[in-house]
């Protein structure tokens, strides 16, 4: 049970080491990974397109 407890401790001490972000910070990055996701998600999209009919066509000859 020591070690447990031991463990909480040295976790809340180590959790006032760490540097949050901030909130604009974080919102930033959030938007930024929604809009990265949305535009390779689109690539990947147009290219699964573009092979669909391509291999389409090739087994309907």
């Amino acid at each position: 049970m020591s070690k447990i407890t031991e463990y909480f401790k040295e976790t809340k001490t180590e959790l006032k080491h760490v540097i949050w972000p901030k909130r604009s910070q974080t919102l930033y990055y959030t938007l930024f990974v929604i809009v990265l996701s949305i535009v390779i998600s689109y690539y990947l999209g147009v290219f699964d397109f573009i092979f669909s009919k391509g291999l389409e066509k090739v087994i309907t000859l």
